[in-house]
């Protein structure tokens, strides 16, 4: 038996499956662990389990300490770090005019390494930027150009709803989102009400979509001739979370009626719907 703790280094961000060893975690508690990188600052996502050794792939990497005040203290230092990095950067991309925009730097725990990401529209040659930032920190540098939604995941910020961004609260990856899952949900499709701050389409999109395609199920299409105790008609609109449908009359009445309601014509009779 192998006993496993889920680590996160990010808010947001992956949880990773380390080896507890002896060490006693709960959930939130502060760890050093081990990774292909060095030594990382992380905080236990998932309290510890036990597993069978079949049962785990192949776990490398082990729970180093707990974190203790130096560490914290190493966590500053990294920050301000951190900060002294971006601001040199961002001046260097002025001066050699080079068409990206930085968003972030992150330094290893070690302050062995600083990675700084940024986006742009295609290739850029960065290669004189890295010296100067090699020149001013006397450590690895790494350039990694990023998506614009991995940039909104990074950055964090406020969305329409007046809420965190859920990339940045809670998301540990991203699913594809489509135009369809707006039209599913009958919203506006205007695309300034249904993008995000990173301008691609919501992601919160995807999360009633598949509750939407199993009540949308039971409609008629629209456009289908349908019959209800009450007249004989059209469908023109769907009210999927009310469970009903509008129809537009053979005397150009609108109506809506429980979806329970609607007969349709199969072999020149009407019968109810079967709801699929």
């Amino acid at each position: 038996m192998i006993k496993i703790v889920g680590v996160r280094f990010k808010p947001a961000g992956k949880i990773y499956d380390f080896d507890a060893g002896a060490f006693i975690l709960s959930r939130g508690d502060p760890v050093i662990v081990e990774t292909e990188h060095g030594l990382s600052f992380g905080v236990v996502a998932v309290s510890p389990e036990f597993r069978d050794a079949g049962e785990v792939p192949r776990i490398h990497k082990k729970v180093f300490r707990l974190a203790t005040s130096e560490d914290f203290e190493q966590r500053e230092k990294n920050m301000s770090l951190e900060n002294a990095a971006f601001a040199f950067c961002l001046e260097q991309i002025s001066l050699i005019n080079l068409g990206m925009s930085l968003f972030a730097v992150e330094s290893t725990f070690d302050a062995g390494k600083l990675t700084f990401f940024f986006t742009a529209e295609g290739r850029v040659d960065f290669r004189d930027l890295v010296k100067n930032l090699v020149v001013e920190f006397h450590t690895r540098i790494e350039m990694r150009q990023v998506g614009i939604r991995n940039k909104a995941k990074i950055c964090g910020g406020i969305g329409r709803c007046g809420r965190e961004l859920c990339c940045g609260a809670f998301m540990e990856k991203f699913d594809p989102v489509s135009i369809r899952m707006a039209k599913n949900q009958n919203l506006s499709l205007n695309p300034t009400k249904i993008s995000g701050l990173c301008g691609r389409l919501m992601c919160c999109l995807t999360f009633e979509n598949e509750t939407y395609q199993a009540l949308r199920e039971k409609f008629p299409k629209i456009g289908e001739s349908v019959k209800t105790p009450h007249a004989e008609g059209r469908v023109i609109r769907h009210n999927v979370i009310c469970g009903r449908v509008a129809i537009q009359t053979d005397d150009n009445r609108e109506i809506e009626v429980p979806v329970s309601e609607i007969m349709k014509r199969k072999r020149k009779k009407w019968e109810v719907g079967s709801g699929k």
